[in-house]
């Protein structure tokens, strides 16, 4: 048996079956899991911040966070800050982005994160939006937010607090100060309660398709995060996990907040600022004995092209990936040099984990895996009907009779977009998926990506998965492109690697690979090598604009697109 399955035997159908929700009423993760964890393991390490260089770290128990958190909490409340007040918090992977948070989720005031890569008009778009009152944000990042501050639209924000100050800015508060000044006591009595159905945090969605829409969890949400951490990520009270995302994104609170202070794990964070070096992140590996660890298919792909067996990765258990399918080809070359499986999993900015491989369970490279406890998920067609083995449809979550605590509440302040996702006791997910004979799931793309080309309809990233298999490929990216005779054909964008030059018999190169590793209709007939792709602040393809930018070309030679 595998040093990764050792950790925790259980029966998948059998937890599935007897697994049952636990929301209280009243529920409030900052006081019933990190003060708690506090109470009972006081110098247990609960985050370990590593820097850019992956020499120095900070540590910080469970009782430290329980003190700074409360800190912070008072100097909200010293400024007037209280709950249902929302909070744009823009910070990198350092420690105080934790203490904010605390601080915030302890009195009901409602975080806001967001990526560090958010630029001057994103910033200023968020706070319009959520009417947020206040902002926290480090020395890097807050001259954006002076470029917006002075404008007429930021109205709403009066709190201006600044981490690592590097000298006294007019107009901001020093956080360093603010801290020291704040008691560490906190009387949870003293301040209103939090209810598991009070808001708790506001996500924007990568805005793939049009203006990023706000998702709103309540406080149950951690909660969801459970089975992220419990079956998921397999981890207990003694391991340490590691997930690389930045701050700003929803995988943070799925990978290193939530579910896995829940269970009582150690944490490490790196704060990554410059070009993702594979070299430091396998060093940080070993150094820091991580137990368990999840990052996008981008890095696994980085790092099986460094020398992986000089490292001594023993402590590593349990190997996850999340944000984009898994190629299979990644899959079996890290297994190759660390004797680890890659384990895949899905979910939204909208969810918690509802779909997963798990260490008890053999997986199939390139499924998503079987629903994850809890959830009751399945592929379904327009009318809510539960689709064959081998159809293909939406990705849908059951939320009645029970409506799961990971699931979001609604798209804040955007009734009809709430309203399109929720029909007769079903979420849609808008992805798109079919169901194998043993009850996996494959996933096929977005409802909005899926392409259909002469009578077939084509998920981009079967297509995609094919080509990034090809060594001259670094990045590929499918749309359906307009086409005279058929109506709309595959076409690929591609980011070569060093060494490859683009060309004719390239093209035809890479055509005749995807013919090969997929059914031949789905081959791109149009490719196009570019430079760089358009993307999201949290780095996702936006194939609306490529999609744009096809058609935008058609149209140079014909009056109209075909459809």
């Amino acid at each position: 048996m595998s040093k990764e399955h050792e950790h925790n035997m259980y029966d998948y159908e059998k937890v599935r079956e007897e697994f049952k929700w636990d929301v209280p009423e009243y529920y409030n993760f900052g006081f019933d899991e990190v003060d708690e964890r506090a109470n009972e393991t006081p110098d247990k390490v609960a985050l370990i911040s590593v820097d850019d260089s992956g020499e120095n770290a900070q540590k910080h128990t469970f009782q430290e966070l329980k003190d700074l958190s409360n800190r912070f909490a008072n100097v909200l409340r010293e400024k007037g800050i209280s709950k249902g007040d929302r909070a744009m918090i823009l910070v990198h992977r350092i420690p105080e982005w934790y203490v904010a948070v605390l601080g915030m989720v302890k009195l009901g005031v409602i975080p806001i994160p967001t990526p560090n890569l958010a630029v001057p008009e994103d910033i200023r778009y968020r706070v319009n939006r959520s009417e947020a009152n206040t902002i926290i944000t480090d020395w890097s990042n807050h001259e954006k937010v002076d470029k917006v501050r002075d404008e007429e639209g930021l109205k709403s924000l009066e709190n201006f607090i600044l981490i690592d100050s590097e000298e006294e800015k007019e107009g901001w508060d020093d956080y360093q100060e603010l801290i020291e000044k704040a008691s560490p006591e906190l009387d949870r009595d003293e301040i209103e309660k939090t209810k598991s159905d009070d808001p708790l945090l506001i996500y924007f969605t990568s805005g793939t398709t049009g203006q990023p829409k706000m998702v709103l969890h309540s406080h149950s949400y951690p909660i969801g995060h459970t089975v992220t951490a419990k079956y998921v990520q397999d981890l207990r009270r003694d391991d340490t996990n590691w997930t690389i995302a930045d701050n700003g994104w929803a995988k943070a609170v799925w990978g290193k907040l939530f579910g896995q202070w829940i269970v009582g794990a150690t944490i490490v964070q790196q704060n990554i600022t410059g070009r993702f070096d594979p070299k430091k992140t396998l060093k940080v590996l070993q150094d820091y004995s991580i137990t368990s660890f999840c990052v996008p298919p981008t890095i696994y792909k980085m790092m099986i092209n460094e020398d992986v067996e000089s490292y001594d990765l023993s402590s590593l258990r349990h190997c996850l990936s999340a944000g984009e399918p898994l190629n299979p080809d990644v899959i079996n070359k890290w297994e190759e040099y660390t004797g680890l499986r890659i384990y895949d999993y899905y979910g939204q900015t909208e969810t918690v984990a509802l779909v997963a491989n798990y260490p008890t369970m053999e997986v199939k490279a390139g499924s998503m895996g079987k629903p994850t406890p809890g959830h009751d998920v399945e592929i379904i067609d327009d009318d809510q009907n539960i689709l064959p083995v081998g159809e293909e449809g939406h990705i849908g979550l059951k939320v009645e009779p029970e409506r799961p605590p990971g699931l979001f509440e609604e798209y804040w302040k955007d009734e009809d977009k709430t309203g399109s996702v929720f029909e007769n006791g079903w979420y849609y997910t808008g992805d798109k998926a079919y169901k194998d004979e043993d009850g996996y799931f494959w996933f096929v793309g977005r409802s909005d990506d899926v392409i259909k080309a002469s009578g077939y309809r084509i998920g981009p990233f079967e297509v995609e998965s094919a080509l990034q298999e090809h060594p001259a490929v670094q990045e590929p990216a499918v749309i359906g492109a307009p086409d005279e005779i058929r109506g709309k054909i595959v076409k690929a964008y591609i980011i070569l690697n060093e060494g490859y030059e683009p060309s004719d018999e390239l093209k035809k190169e890479l055509q005749n690979h995807v013919k090969e590793v997929t059914a031949p209709y789905k081959y791109p007939r149009q490719v196009e090598f570019v430079e760089e792709l358009p993307k999201t602040i949290s780095g996702k393809i936006r194939r609306t604009e490529l999609r744009e930018d096809a058609e935008e070309k058609y149209l140079k030679d014909h009056d109209s697109l075909p459809y």
